[in-house]
C-alpha cells in the first residue's frame, strides 16, 4: 500500500513549505493547499470510488490530509463533518499545538480526525503518516474478513465449522499481536494475556453475566497497549528514569492506540479500554482525566487487573513483589487510584484464585519464561 494523494492544509504557506520539504527528503510528496474550500479536488473523489468498487480486491490508495490547527478558523471547523462523510477514505491528521490538545482530543472521539500530533515534531508527523498506512490496510482487511462473515451466515448451515475457524484466527490474531508488542520488552512478556485473565475474573464478580461483554473486556486487555507500537524502544526498553520530555510520548499511548483500531469498528468495550486505562478514580490520571463513574466501568476493572500484574511482575528497576504485598498496596488506593467497588470485588477472593489465575496463563509459555531468565542475567 502507498500513499497517492498527499495534502498539506495550512494558510501559513512557508510553514506548510518547510513541512513539504522535510516529507520530501523521505521521499513523500506533498501537495500544499492553504484552506479547506474545494478540498479534496474533484479527481480524488473519483479515484476513490472506483476502488470502492474493487475494494474486495485489491487494496485502496492511502490518501492523507496534514491539517494545520490554525487553519481550522473562520468556520472550517463545521466543514469537517461534511467532509468526513463525503470522503472515507481519507485520512485526516490534525497539527496541532500542546495547548490545544483538549479539543483535539474532541474531534478525535467524536471520528472527525484520524489522529492529532504536535506540529513542532517533524518525526511524529511522519510516524502518524506511517501509522495512517498501516491502519487503513488492517481496516480494508478487516472489512473483507467482515464480508466473509456476512457471507458465512447466510450460510451458516453449510459453512458453521468454517466461521468456528475464521473466530478462532480472529482471537489468535488479537493474541498475537499482542504477544508481538509483549515481546519488545521481555520483562514484561506475558503481561496482556495475563490481565485480560484477571479481566473477565473480575468483570464476572461485577455481576457482568453477558459472555459477549466479558469477551469484549477480554480483547480490549488483550489490546490496551496497541498504542505503544507507535513509541520508540528507546524510551520503552529505557532502563533508568524517563525525562519529562520522554513520559509525555509515554502518556500518548492510549490516544495513540484508540486512533489506531477505532476505525475497526470494534464495540465501545474494547475502545474504553484502550483509551481510558490510565485514568484514576480520583481524577488525577491520564489522557483526560476523568473521575469516578465517568470512567467507564471496563476500564476500571482494567486498571486494577493492571496494576495486579505489575506489582507481581519483575521489572528491571525492582524486583517483582507477593500477592499479599500487592493487595496491600490495592486497598491503600481504594477509593484514590481505584474503584472501591472493584478492589471489594478483588478482596472478595482468596489470593490463591489470583495465583492461580496467573499460574494458568504463564504456565504455558515456559521456553519464554527460560528466555526472559537469561536475558535478566546479561
Amino acid at each position: 500500500m502507498s500513499i497517492t494523494n498527499l495534502w498539506i492544509i495550512n494558510k501559513d504557506r512557508k510553514e506548510g513549505e518547510r513541512l513539504a520539504e522535510f516529507l520530501a527528503s523521505l521521499a513523500i510528496k506533498a501537495d500544499i493547499i492553504d484552506s479547506l474550500d474545494g478540498f479534496p479536488p474533484e479527481s480524488f473523489g473519483a479515484q476513490a470510488g472506483r476502488k470502492e468498487e474493487s475494494l474486495h480486491t485489491s487494496p485502496s490508495p492511502v490518501a492523507v490530509a496534514l491539517l494545520d490547527f490554525d487553519t481550522l478558523g473562520d468556520g472550517s471547523l463545521e466543514k469537517l463533518p461534511r467532509l468526513r462523510e463525503a470522503n472515507p477514505h481519507l485520512s485526516l491528521i490534525l497539527l496541532c499545538r500542546s495547548r490545544r490538545t483538549e479539543l483535539a482530543l474532541s474531534l478525535l472521539e467524536k471520528g472527525l480526525i484520524d489522529q492529532f500530533v504536535s506540529s513542532e515534531d517533524r518525526a511524529t508527523v511522519y510516524s502518524a503518516i506511517r501509522s495512517e498506512i498501516g491502519r487503513r490496510k488492517l481496516a480494508e482487511e478487516n472489512s473483507r474478513y467482515a464480508q466473509e462473515l456476512r457471507r458465512l451466515k447466510l450460510e451458516e448451515s453449510r459453512n458453521r465449522r468454517k466461521a468456528a475457524e475464521l473466530e478462532e484466527i480472529h482471537n489468535a490474531t488479537l493474541e498475537n499481536l499482542m504477544t508481538a508488542l509483549d515481546l519488545r520488552d521481555v520483562e514484561t512478556f506475558g503481561h496482556s494475556l495475563t490481565v485480560a485473565k484477571y479481566s473477565q475474573a473480575l468483570a464476572r464478580l461485577l455481576g457482568i453475566r453477558s459472555g459477549a461483554a466479558v469477551d469484549n473486556i477480554r480483547k480490549g486487555a488483550l489490546l490496551h497497549d496497541i498504542g505503544k507500537i507507535a513509541i520508540p524502544d528507546s524510551i520503552l526498553k529505557k532502563p533508568s528514569r524517563l525525562s519529562t520530555a520522554e513520559w509525555e510520548k509515554i502518556r500518548l499511548h492510549p490516544v495513540l492506540g484508540y486512533g489506531l483500531i477505532k476505525e475497526i469498528k470494534l464495540v465501545h468495550e474494547i475502545g474504553n479500554i484502550i483509551l481510558y486505562h490510565h485514568e484514576r478514580y480520583d481524577g488525577k490520571g491520564y489522557p483526560r482525566g476523568l473521575k469516578k463513574e465517568a470512567i467507564p466501568l471496563e476500564a476500571r476493572i482494567f486498571a486494577l487487573a493492571d496494576a495486579l500484574d505489575a506489582i507481581t511482575s519483575y521489572r528491571p528497576y525492582r524486583k517483582e513483589r507477593d500477592f499479599k504485598a500487592a493487595r496491600k498496596d490495592i486497598l491503600e488506593n481504594r477509593s484514590t487510584q481505584f474503584d472501591p467497588r472493584v478492589v471489594d470485588a478483588f478482596s472478595s477472593v482468596k489470593l490463591e484464585e489470583w495465583e492461580r489465575i496467573r499460574y494458568e496463563t504463564t504456565k504455558l509459555l515456559p521456553a519464554l519464561e527460560s528466555f526472559s531468565e537469561v536475558y535478566r542475567k546479561r
